[in-house]
């Protein structure tokens, strides 16, 4: 019996995902990926070793919510304190949220040094217009997050 095999995309929609944090996973290496082309395909059997490691008993299964934090790799220094936060938008349509999350990723994808061993998980749940947020991090790291999101969601004031 042959294994099946899924691009990005469609391990995307099945995690209910955003295709960006399947390629960060698949580049940190929680993710085991083959390239093929150009493209990048999963096998069914890395996919449900992947989910079975990451599952997170404590988030409610039905809500399509999958949040892990793995272990930092060896070389990078382990932070004395770390944050994890929940940030729910409620009234928030999907032009909006892909305003919103596409911003977040760009930020992730940075690079910075405060973003080491940093996690976002996004999900919109379209049908009650609200998007959860979930990260953990550095002090700074959930800051900067928290601020920007704040910038983006908040109505902007002109003083008088």
């Amino acid at each position: 019996m042959e294994e099946k095999f899924y691009t990005i995309n469609e391990v995307a929609e099945l995690l209910d995902m955003h295709h960006k944090t399947i390629r960060k996973f698949i580049t940190e290496g929680s993710l085991k990926a083959n390239k093929l082309g150009k493209q990048w395909r999963i096998s069914e059997h890395d996919l449900n070793s992947f989910m079975k490691v990451n599952r997170n008993e404590d988030i409610d299964e039905n809500q399509g919510l999958d949040f892990s934090i793995s272990e930092p790799p060896s070389n990078i220094k382990k932070a004395r304190i770390n944050v994890s936060t929940v940030i729910d938008i409620e009234e928030i349509n999907k032009e909006q949220y892909m305003r919103i999350s596409n911003t977040l990723i760009a930020i992730m994808n940075c690079k910075d040094a405060k973003m080491n061993n940093s996690t976002i998980n996004m999900k919109y749940y379209e049908e009650e217009n609200k998007l959860r947020v979930l990260l953990w991090g550095q002090i700074k790291f959930i800051e900067e997050m928290l601020s920007t999101v704040s910038m983006l969601v908040e109505p902007q004031t002109k003083d008088k």
